[in-house]
Formats: structure tokens, sequence, C-alpha cells
């Protein structure tokens, strides 16, 4: 097994060599899908009532087939649901949903099993199906998230803003990742998924001070425009030609935007707490002029 050389004089690791700043992997800031599996049960599970819909008077084909496109709907709603209370949990100041969709699924799902109740001709039946289904989806998928998050104190103005920037950002880095997945190459596609993660990580940042986002506007906008057109360009070339040159060029150009995002984000934490410090420094003047001390801690 090779073994570090060291000695008396060796230079120890760390000890004077600059450390470059971490570079978040490729599924940091993302977070995995929830309740896939049972999401997907729910697009399933309605088939049988379209198939044996064919079988049955016009009365009981209508109603099948009304309950079928209402459970759907109702999937597809959660579906839905659970993206956006994914988004909500992953940022630390975030609006609550404007549609509460996983409530609307769940009455979505109640309805078509009343509707299949009703198509197999009882009331009663079609009563407890529908209530039934209600409760037990709202059971396994929850309620929508139905307040606003770390919004206390802060500008909704300014956040307003900042969540129409960072929205189409994201927008960007997935047309991004769509138009590099032309180029078949998953180390390339790799590599654009850690400098999402990176980018991800300034717009986390932005979102926690909404005062970065004239600083950061740039690197939302410009360079990650810029950086979709690229990867468009590159895809198509390499695609018809598989040209190594290319490829090196666009790898390049990752390097090179992911080392400026990086540097980018660690000056927009630093003077965050600069801005900070500035603000407890004030303070203390304040209470010291009121006559008030603060006690600092040893």
């Amino acid at each position: 097994m090779a073994q570090r050389f060291g000695g008396e004089f060796s230079p120890k690791p760390g000890a004077d060599e600059p450390r470059a700043p971490a570079r978040p992997g490729p599924l940091e800031g993302r977070v995995a899908r929830r309740a896939g599996g049972r999401v997907n049960f729910l697009f399933i599970a309605p088939l049988p009532l379209a198939v044996s819909a064919f079988f049955l008077d016009p009365t009981g084909l209508a109603l099948r087939l009304g309950a079928f496109g209402v459970l759907i709907l109702g999937a597809w709603l959660t579906r839905e649901g659970i993206r956006a209370q994914e988004a909500w949990e992953a940022r630390k100041i975030a609006r609550r949903p404007a549609i509460p969709r996983k409530i609307f699924g769940a009455l979505l799902t109640g309805a078509g099993l009343a509707l299949a109740g009703i198509a197999g001709g009882s009331a009663l039946n079609a009563a407890i199906f529908g209530l039934l289904g209600t409760v037990l989806h709202l059971a396994a998928f929850g309620l929508d998230p139905l307040r606003d998050k770390g919004m206390e104190g802060i500008d909704t103005f300014q956040t307003d803003r900042v969540a129409r920037a960072v929205g189409e950002a994201e927008k960007t880095l997935a047309e991004m990742q769509d138009a590099v997945r032309r180029a078949r190459d998953r180390e390339v596609e790799a590599r654009v998924e850690r400098f999402a993660a990176t980018a991800r990580e300034m717009f986390r940042t932005v979102e926690d001070d909404p005062r970065d986002l004239t600083a950061a506007r740039r690197y939302l906008t410009v360079y990650l425009t810029g950086a979709r057109d690229a990867a468009a360009k590159f895809a198509d070339i390499y695609a018809r030609s598989r040209d190594a040159g290319a490829r090196a060029d666009f790898l390049r150009l990752l390097d090179d935007l992911e080392t400026n995002f990086i540097d980018k984000t660690q000056t927009l934490l630093v003077e965050d707490k600069t801005d900070l410090t500035i603000e407890i420094e004030v303070l203390q003047e304040r209470l010291a002029r009121e006559g008030v001390q603060m006690q600092r801690q040893k």
C-alpha cells in the first residue's frame, strides 16, 4: 500500500497549504422523492374501472369512466402536492403552497370511489367508499403545508423577488440538465449535476438573506443562461461527432463556473456575517448610551 512520505522537516498537510472551498456532492441540495411508490399506485389502482366499464350498460359505462377520470385527477394533484411540499421543506424561508393540492387530491379520491360505488348500484357503498377513501388518503399522504415558514420579520416584497429569481434559475438549471442528456455521456451528466448542486448552494444563501439578490443576480441569470446555452451546443456537437476536444472544453467551462459560484457564495456568507457584527455593535452602543451594560461571556 502506498504511504505518504514524511519526516521531521517535511511539510505537514494542511499546515500552510490553502484549503480549497468544499464542493458539494452531486446530490447535495436535492431532496429525495418521497412516497413515490404510493403515488404511482394511485395511478395504477383505477385501471380496472376503465377496463370493466366497457362491459356495462351506458349508465354504468359513464359512471365508471367518470370515476376513473376523477381518481386519476386526484392522483395527479397528490403527486404535485408532494412536490410542492418537498420544495417548501427544502427552503428555510418559504410561502405555503397557494393551492392545497393534497387535500384536493384526497377529496377527489373520495369522490372517485363514491362514483364507483354508485356504479355498483349502492348509495350506502358509495358513501362508505367516499369517506374511507378521503380519510385513508389523508392518513397516507398528510396535509399540505398550511403556513408560511421563516417569514417573521422578513420583507415580503424582497422575499417574493427572491422566490421569482430562484424559480427562474431552477428552471434554467433543469433546462441545462435536460440539454446535456442528449450527449449520452454519464460522466458529463454527473459533472453537470455537481455544478447544479453548487449553484443551489448559492440559491439557498440568497433565500436566507434576500438582500444578497442584487449581488448574486448576475450569477442567477447571465451565467446560468450562458451555461445552459453552452450545454445545448455541446450536446448537439458531441452527439454527432463525439468530439473529445469539445468535451474537454465544456468540462473546463464547468470547472470555471463552479469555482466562481463557490467563491461568490463564500463572499455572500462573509458579507452576511459582517452585517451581523455591525448590527450587534450598533445595538451595544445604543444600550450603553441608555445605561444598560451587557455582560460579556468569558
